[in-house]
């Protein structure tokens, strides 16, 4: 599957973002999705996860009520909506697709990356 990730960009802390992710080349609805990310220096590292069915939702700690991750199954698309920004969400954010329809699952793919800068 390939995955566009986009929405990135310069926010000012306590902003909001919107980020997208278009895929294509599977079959979207039967695999779960998530979102990750990587800031300069550190390891990628898991922000949030949702199910084949957008039923089911994961978050990491440092995002919890004030990330949401869903998904429009009917435009293969998967959304992050950041919301209360902080300068240490300042990272390259990347989606992913899994092999399987839920959550904890292996990566298949990566999209490209898009980098969210929040100035304090």
């Amino acid at each position: 599957v390939q995955l566009q990730a986009s929405g990135g960009g310069l926010v000012q802390a306590g902003g909001s973002l919107r980020l997208s992710c278009a895929a294509s080349g599977r079959t979207f609805s039967s695999y779960a999705m998530g979102w990750f990310r990587q800031a300069p220096g550190k390891e990628r590292e898991f922000v949030a996860a949702i199910s084949w069915s957008g039923g089911s939702t994961y978050y990491a700690d440092s995002v919890k009520g004030r990330f949401t991750i869903s998904r429009d199954n009917a435009k293969n698309t998967v959304y992050l909506q950041m919301n209360s920004l902080k300068p240490e969400d300042t990272a390259v954010y990347y989606c992913a697709a899994t092999y399987g329809s839920s959550w904890p699952e292996r990566i298949g793919s990566w999209g490209q990356g898009t980098l969210v800068t929040v100035s304090s």
